[in-house]
């Protein structure tokens, strides 16, 4: 595919997600804290960092993969770095795949190491691009261009299938991803992109030896969704369409990979609408939590409205602490939750 080709499509990626950003309820709705009336803690004490590749975080929160090769990708990119570095949070950046492409790097260079030197900064690719003999060095140029601390692999077959020109052979994906952990000297995190990873897959993922995998679950942004808001004609929107609700809800996934994989460390993202779902999420079972198009829109403001946002996020998640008499994230994923409304 042409580089022009690639930039339209992840304009017309960002276009989309931006006119449907509004939260919708996910699947983080049907659980529900006990609530503790008495917690003797101190509110401003409670404690939220955490640490991931070696590197201590403030705060459990990824700003997770949104962007890829449209030239606002430049800005958005420095403001997320930018309140990342502020507040002590991880960042994904988006696919590297046209910047690694074509002539344009879209603001995915040392620069963000520089604007953020001190947080987990996590390199992206798709799956499709690791496999062959290019796959190793597309994927330590990756690593390199950001001087990432782990780097992305991202699985999504469903908006491949689902796409003009998308990547339809997906023979020797497993396989690549295996060599790569053995040929990379950072981290290999695994991603869906909101269909979410059963408990089959993840384990022979951890087979395969990646380091943690990102459930990425239904409930946020539908890809199928916004494919068929981009298909070229009524057939190609149809079949589309009818994969809008595909995939394994995020809190299923994550319950159900948590428990076949215990030792897996997990992020959890997709569909996480604010701090009460951070800290659900918490408690069942992942080590961060990830959110993308909600903060989309305030990425393309500035730094300052990033910052704002995860602030909210962050202040959120302390209050759940507190109201479940959890001094720290450790206290929190022994809190008592419990599953109402639909049945489990």
């Amino acid at each position: 595919m042409k580089d022009t080709d690639l930039t339209k499509r992840k304009n017309d990626h960002l276009d989309i997600v931006l006119r449907n950003s509004a939260p919708a309820a996910g699947s983080f709705a049907h659980w529900r804290f006990t609530h503790c009336a008495l917690p003797e803690l101190h509110l401003d004490q409670i404690d939220l960092r955490t640490r991931l590749f070696s590197r201590t975080m403030q705060a459990p929160f990824l700003i997770s993969s949104m962007t890829g090769g449209a030239a606002r990708a430049l800005t958005i990119n420095h403001h997320l770095a930018e309140a990342a570095q502020t507040l002590g949070l991880a960042l994904g950046v988006g696919s590297q795949r046209v910047a690694l492409e074509s002539d344009n790097n879209f603001g995915l260079t040392r620069d963000l190491r520089r604007i953020a030197p001190d947080i987990p900064l996590l390199a992206n690719l798709g799956a499709a691009q690791i496999v062959g003999e290019s796959g190793r060095r597309l994927a330590l140029n990756a690593v390199n261009m950001i001087e990432a601390d782990a780097l992305i692999v991202h699985l999504n077959p469903l908006q491949e299938a689902l796409q003009q020109g998308g990547d339809r052979d997906w023979r020797g994906v497993l396989e690549a991803i295996s060599q790569l952990v053995k040929q990379l000297e950072v981290p290999v995190v695994i991603k869906e992109v909101g269909a979410g990873i059963s408990p089959q897959v993840a384990q022979r993922l951890a087979e395969a030896g990646v380091s943690m995998i990102d459930i990425a679950g239904a409930g946020g942004t539908s890809w199928a969704a916004v494919e068929g808001e981009r298909a070229s004609n009524a057939q190609q929107r149809a079949v589309a369409m009818a994969f809008a609700s595909w995939g394994i809800p995020t809190d299923e996934a994550l319950r159900s990979v948590h428990a076949a994989l215990p030792g897996m460390p997990l992020i959890a993202s997709g569909g996480i609408r604010d701090g009460i779902d951070a800290a659900k999420a918490l408690r069942l079972g992942a080590e961060i939590v990830g959110q993308a198009a909600a903060v989309l829109s305030s990425a393309l403001h500035s730094a300052e409205a990033v910052t704002a946002h995860f602030q909210t996020l962050i202040e959120q998640l302390r209050v759940a602490c507190f109201c479940t008499g959890s001094a720290n994230l450790r206290q929190l994923r022994l809190a008592p939750l419990e599953r109402v409304g639909e049945a489990p």
